[in-house]
């Protein structure tokens, strides 16, 4: 990391508190980009509350969220997004197929999953051109409903703050584990 982890000794009043607010809620731990944003704890309290409903409570689902981490962790080759998103996405029931054809860039077969081709097709299309064309957005309100195109955006402008956290600030993968993602 470019800057040291903060210990609790080390820590103000407020950054104290994020740490703590982080550690009682559904993460129950201080997550990897929130060891930089408490430099700003201010910042890290917002993101922190953001970040835990992005995760736990859109209507989109364990398996298309993380479907469209992946997609976002991949798109900026943020290897420790990939890496704890890699394994959520499995446990959320993406096909390890899927997963490896995010990772070498490819477009992933979703046979007869319309909802994760319409995020797949959507979040592409936002992350590369950074629009999405009438049709695809009209397919993804069907498949996903407003609500649920509307928590995807959410989500996608939280994990791209993520994955440019983690790389800006150099927050490395844990001891012992390499780097999937070719950049």
């Amino acid at each position: 990391m470019r800057f040291p982890d903060l210990s609790r000794d080390e820590m103000d009043e407020a950054q104290r508190r994020v740490a703590d607010e982080a550690v009682a809620g559904k993460r129950g731990r201080v997550p990897a980009p929130l060891r930089a944003w408490l430099h700003s704890p201010e910042l890290g309290a917002r993101a922190q509350r953001l970040g835990e409903f992005c995760r736990y409570d859109t209507v989109l689902g364990p398996r298309y969220s993380e479907l469209a981490i992946l997609l976002v962790a991949r798109t900026w080759t943020s290897h420790y997004e990939w890496y704890a998103h890699k394994r959520d996405g499995l446990k959320a029931g993406l096909e390890p197929a899927i997963i490896d054809a995010i990772a070498r860039r490819a477009p992933p077969e979703f046979g007869a999953d319309e909802k994760g081709r319409a995020v797949y097709d959507y979040v592409t299309n936002l992350l590369r051109m950074h629009a999405v064309p009438d049709d695809i957005h009209a397919r993804a309100v069907t498949h996903l409903t407003v609500r649920g195109v509307v928590d995807l955006v959410g989500l996608l402008g939280y994990y791209t703050l993520v994955a440019m956290t983690l790389n800006a600030f150099e927050i490395g993968l844990p001891e012992g584990e390499a780097p999937e993602l070719t950049p």
